[in-house]
């Protein structure tokens, strides 16, 4: 096993594996706030459906995400380059399932009290679903970030509900709030509504909110109405987007104000006078910047919407409203508890995960990774959810799961080929052929 020791002065080596474009830009983000000072940062791209595209690793780029080196893998590569390499921390930006198997992973490798990488996961986002699920699945990394005292409240309230070790939880902030403070510029109007892949999910829920957006840049002609897209045709997020609203606005006739955008929202914020969601992140970046900020209602304020979160942030508003001119003014209190609060606050707001990690990491052993599920625990649950990463319940790698042989020349470009074009006819039956075949089960 390499050594891991390492000069004090010396940078933190940090490995982060995603599996999507947005866990990417939360882990590298993250790995970055959490260092004393510029990292050395190897990232993995984990093997998926919605493993990101170029173009996506490229809109990523324009925030500052770069890795010292960047590479797609299986788990079973990843777990095998962590135990080659001497890495000092190891960021987990996966979604539940994928973290509680590379936890198992990792576990196999270090069974012991040894030196090994200080483990860090957490979310990227609003946290209004699956709040126990996702949180017992990511149970057993030296640290569970929380990005805000409201969700470090909650986190610790699970853990010691169910009989488990709270310690690892450790409160700091979306690692992706920052730039400029609004200001309105005379004479521009610009509202942005900022879309999700799968909130909401029916075709009807998504064209009404589509019509209510074209009808307030009709009802509005001097201002510029922009649908904020996360995704172009065939790219997968983090979810599925069975119903884009690309192809859905083709059916409309829009006005000349109103215009379809991709790239950074961060940019896209910087010229927003109006951000209006049923319940993005976005939100969260547009209220840390002071820009006037809508949660939408017409769909109701329900938890499968996950526009719950807002209530109590006096930012919860109909169309209607919207229409007539309204702007919600958000609760301050509300801010504070959420961790976007504007302000010199969040300049500090990792300076608490900072020194855990610096303790964790200037320890020569720490003891062996210990997630809540175990075979004797969830027997009827770990096993197939291992199984899906290729795992045996026991975490170690399947036969047939072994790490890949780096391909050159044509070996690798026929790989690759054959690698898009499953993940091309994937995208297609997810956006294309499912929506039929549900709505034919409909009739």
């Amino acid at each position: 096993m390499p050594s891991r020791t390492r000069p004090a002065d010396a940078p933190l080596r940090i490995a982060v594996v995603a599996d999507s474009d947005t866990r990417w830009k939360w882990g590298a983000l993250t790995a970055r706030r959490i260092a004393e000072r510029a990292p050395e940062l190897s990232g993995f791209l984990l093997r998926g459906r919605a493993t990101p595209t170029a173009r996506q690793l490229a809109e990523v780029g324009e925030v500052g995400v770069a890795a010292d080196a960047l590479r797609e893998v299986t788990m079973a590569a990843f777990l095998r380059a962590v135990e080659r390499e001497p890495y000092d921390v190891v960021v987990l930006a996966l979604v539940g399932g994928a973290a509680q198997a590379a936890l198992h992973g990792l576990a196999r490798l270090w069974p012991g009290h040894t030196s090994r990488p200080v483990l860090v996961t957490g979310y990227v986002g609003v946290v209004y679903e699956k709040l126990a699920d996702g949180l017992l699945l990511r149970h057993g990394a030296d640290v569970v970030l929380a990005n805000s005292r409201h969700d470090a409240e909650r986190f610790r309230a699970v853990y010691e509900g169910v009989g488990a070790d709270a310690s690892a939880v450790t409160e700091a902030a979306l690692p992706f709030l920052g730039g400029a403070p609004y200001r309105p510029e005379p004479g521009r109007e610009t509202v942005v509504f900022a879309a999700q892949p799968s909130v909401p999910e029916s075709r009807a829920d998504r064209m009404y909110l589509l019509r209510r957006l074209v009808g307030h840049a009709r009802r509005h002609p001097g201002r510029e109405v922009l649908l904020k897209l996360r995704s172009k045709p065939g790219e997968h997020t983090t979810h599925i987007e069975e119903q884009p609203y690309q192809k859905l606005a083709r059916s409309l006739d829009l006005p000349p104000n109103f215009r379809l955008v991709y790239g950074n929202m961060g940019e896209v914020l910087d010229r927003t006078d109006l951000l209006v969601t049923v319940s993005s992140t976005a939100a969260l970046e547009s209220l840390h910047r002071s820009v006037p900020t809508a949660v939408l209602t017409d769909l109701g304020v329900r938890e499968n919407l996950g526009n719950h979160h807002f209530i109590g942030s006096g930012c919860l508003a109909s169309w209607d409203q919207l229409d007539a001119g309204h702007r919600p003014a958000p609760d301050a209190r509300w801010l504070a508890a959420q961790g976007v609060a504007p302000g010199a606050a969040y300049a500090t707001a990792f300076d608490g995960v900072r020194e855990r990690i610096a303790d964790l990491v200037s320890r020569h052993r720490l003891p062996p990774v210990q997630p809540y599920y175990t075979p004797a625990t969830a027997p009827g649950y770990l096993p197939g959810l291992l199984a899906r990463h290729h795992l045996a319940p026991d975490g170690t790698p399947l036969p047939g799961a072994a790490p890949e042989a780096e391909a050159t020349g044509v070996r690798r470009l026929v790989r690759d080929a054959v690698r898009d074009a499953a993940r091309g006819a994937y995208r297609h039956g997810v956006q294309r052929v499912a929506p039929v075949i549900r709505r034919m089960g409909e009739l």
